[in-house]
Parts: C-alpha cells; sequence; structure tokens
C-alpha cells in the first residue's frame, strides 16, 4: 500500500489533482474512473509496489538502462493487431509479444500486462498501470475497442497514429539539422572571432595612435566587453534561459507560448498545421470507433500537444454541450480555414464526420510534408544574409583602419 499523486479531467474536461492510497497506479486509475475522472498523470509518492519487484537485480538495472521507444509502442500496436485479427488471445499475444521483443523493459512491461490480466483487470486497466509509456489518448482508444469489439481495428489505427507521429518529428528533425549546424557555427566564430582575434587587431591599431571608425570602436568594446565580463554574459545567458523555461512551465506561460508558437515566422504554419492534423486525427479516431463526442472532445483535448489548441477543443465540447452544432462550435474557434469548415459542415449533414475528419487530417498532413521538404530553402536565404550582413561588419570593423591607414600613408 502507498501513496499515490494524480492529475486527471473530470467529466467537463477540468484539470483536477490530489492524492489516493492503494497497492498500484492501476488501482488508482480505477478508483479514478468510477468517480468519473479520466486520469492522465498518476506518480508515486510513497511506498507503493513497483514494477520490477521481486525481479532480479539485473533485470532491475536493465530497466532502469533501456528506455521504451516509439518504435516500440508502434511495433506493439501493429503486431497487438496482426495478433488479434489472427484470432490470438490476448494473453497468449501478450506473451509471445514478450518472447520476442528485443527490449529487455518492453518484456518486463509486457510481463506486468499479462499478470493484470490474469488478476481480472481488462486491457486498458492494464495500460493505465503505466501512463509514461500509454497515452490517454491510446487507453482511451483501447477502452472504447474493448466495448466495441473491434479492438484489432483499434490496433491499426493507432499504428497509423503513431507512425504519422514519428514521421513529422523526424522530418521535422531532419529540415532543422543544417539550420540549426549553420547558426552554431556562427555563434562559435562570433566567440572566437571576439575573443581572439579582435583584441589582437585593437593592439595593432593602439599602436597608430589614430582616430579609428565607429564600427571598429563598436567591435573593440563589445570585444573588450566579451573578454573582461565573459562569466557574467554566461550567467545572464543561463538566468534568461532559466527564466523563460520556468515561465513556460507555469499555466499562464505555457498558454502565451503555445499560442505564439503559431505566429513563430517561417516554421510557425509547420507547427499550427501539425497541431491540426493530431486533432482532426485523434477525433477521426474517436468518432470511427464509436466513441460519444463529449468524451472524444474531452480525449482528444489531452491528446493536442498544444494549451491554445486545448482550450478551443474545450471552447468546442462547450457548445455541442450547449447543444450547438460541431459547425458554429469550430467557427466560434476561429483557428479552422473554410474549406476545413466546409468538410465539418458536410460531414455532419451526412452523418460521416469521421471520414471527413480523416480528409481533414489527410489534408492537412499533405501541408505540412510539403512545407516541412521546403523549409531548409526557406531558411537558406534568411541563414546567408544574416551572414552576409555578420562578415560585412567585421570586414568594415577589421579593415577599414588598414584601408585608412594605408592611404595616409600613401599621401606622407
Amino acid at each position: 500500500m502507498g501513496v499515490f499523486s494524480y492529475k486527471g479531467r473530470n467529466r467537463r474536461g477540468d484539470l483536477v489533482s490530489g492524492t489516493l492510497d492503494g497497492n498500484d497506479s492501476g488501482v488508482i486509475a480505477d478508483q479514478l474512473i468510477n468517480t468519473g475522472i479520466t486520469p492522465v498523470e498518476i506518480k508515486l509518492t510513497s511506498g507503493a509496489i513497483r514494477l520490477t519487484e521481486d525481479k532480479p537485480d539485473w533485470l532491475k538495472r536493465v530497466w532502469g538502462d533501456t528506455p521504451i521507444t516509439p518504435v516500440d509502442l508502434m511495433l506493439f500496436s501493429r503486431q497487438m493487431y496482426t495478433l488479434l485479427k489472427a484470432g490470438v488471445p490476448i494473453l497468449r499475444a501478450l506473451a509471445g509479444l514478450q518472447e520476442s521483443t528485443p527490449n529487455p523493459s518492453f518484456a518486463l512491461l509486457l510481463l506486468d500486462m499479462r499478470e493484470s490480466l490474469d488478476s481480472g483487470r481488462e486491457l486498458s486497466a492494464a495500460l493505465r498501470r503505466h501512463p509514461k509509456v500509454f497515452s490517454p489518448f491510446y487507453i482511451s482508444m483501447v477502452q472504447v475497442g474493448e466495448m466495441t469489439g473491434m479492438l484489432d481495428e483499434t490496433f491499426i489505427r493507432l499504428y497509423a497514429y503513431l507512425d504519422f507521429e514519428r514521421d513529422m518529428r523526424q522530418r521535422i528533425s531532419t529540415a532543422m539539422r543544417y539550420p540549426t549546424f549553420v547558426l552554431i557555427a556562427m555563434g562559435v566564430a562570433i566567440v572566437v572571432i571576439n575573443l581572439f582575434v579582435i583584441p589582437a587587431f585593437a593592439k595593432v591599431y593602439a599602436g597608430f595612435h589614430a582616430e579609428l571608425p565607429m564600427v571598429t570602436r563598436m567591435l573593440i568594446g563589445f570585444s573588450d566587453f566579451m573578454v573582461n565580463y565573459w562569466l557574467l554574459m554566461v550567467a545572464i545567458v543561463v538566468a534568461v534561459v532559466t527564466g523563460i523555461r520556468h515561465y513556460i512551465n507555469t499555466t499562464d506561460g505555457r498558454f502565451k507560448w503555445d499560442r505564439y508558437k503559431f505566429e513563430l515566422p517561417v516554421v510557425g504554419s509547420i507547427i499550427k498545421k501539425a497541431t491540426l492534423a493530431r486533432f482532426a486525427r485523434s477525433l477521426a479516431l474517436s468518432f470511427k470507433s464509436g466513441m460519444p463526442i463529449i468524451q472524444g472532445m474531452n480525449v482528444v483535448g489531452m491528446v493536442v500537444d498544444n494549451e491554445f489548441m486545448r482550450s478551443r477543443v474545450e471552447q468546442m465540447r462547450d457548445g455541442i454541450e450547449r447543444g450547438e452544432s460541431i459547425l458554429r462550435s469550430a467557427v466560434a474557434t476561429q483557428v479552422f480555414n473554410s474549406v476545413v469548415l466546409q468538410m465539418i459542415a458536410v460531414g455532419e449533414e451526412t452523418g460521416a464526420m469521421d471520414e471527413l475528419m480523416f480528409e481533414v487530417a489527410d489534408m492537412y498532413e499533405r501541408e505540412v510534408k510539403y512545407e516541412v521538404e521546403n523549409l531548409s530553402a526557406r531558411i537558406e536565404p534568411i541563414l546567408i544574409i544574416a551572414l552576409g550582413i555578420l562578415v560585412l561588419i567585421l570586414a568594415l570593423g577589421v579593415f577599414l583602419p588598414m584601408w585608412d591607414l594605408g592611404k595616409a600613408a600613401m599621401h606622407s
């Protein structure tokens, strides 16, 4: 028996938190669900049973050293679909996956899931014991699959959803690799020039006792400041970064930052469209699985990794609860363009909202892929201009005095 702290959302989607006593996180999750709270996070605060308890010491070390990656979760979803589609019982499927998985940590997790099922829990309840691996959306989809008897179809849809998330992260990471390398190289070059190159030229210029151009005096002044107060500059940078991160971690800071991300130059539209694609696909999956619309909105609000977008989803949910149509609620959020709103209207009229939301998700995903593929081409001109300005300033500051001194020597 131990004490667990939890965070969850009630039937209206409001965030609630507190502590409960229980043997494990699965028991706590069951208690919360029975009271109408969907758990988002459950953490051990003191003396509860751990997953690796009564396991060999070497397995405990492996559990701590080998993380469970999104790829492991994708493979699990795909394999569960294949096995369940073939008619293999869940317990036998989990046993087979436990023996075949190359990740020892995931093997331990599958063992714990088998033990939970043996004790009479449902699969969704077994997944809730591991909130760091399975998201609330994943668990809710599995629960709906259990209720509707479409667990195999649920797993293949989850696989497609996770594959899209992984593909987007990879594309954005690849597109940002070159600009990041250039920015780091520019930063290192600025530091080296100001700490070593400009001080050497400053000594040469000081020997001539000549009036230096404004650009040169500014460069020398900034270089002297860096040489004498580099430790203070590092401290200021660390303090600013720490302060910004602390503010972003607050509720108000996170909301404002997530809203501002949509307005960022170059990447803002990509972030917004990727967020809307995640929203549309998640909502389509919930509709397709037969989840009630209010429950679907609550679950989708947890999945959308953006506080500003989550507030708009909650606004849509509140409007639907008041009896408004999905279209009218979507229009009030002011985040969807006219094409998407027309598709929502058609889906609501024809009753094919799931298919239309899949179309919306596909549309946003195609746009995201196109913009990500052209991201480097859009950033390169900005980097070239910035690099050109930097080189121009350094060239004028360093070589202009030499030019002036050379002309004075020729005239004399």
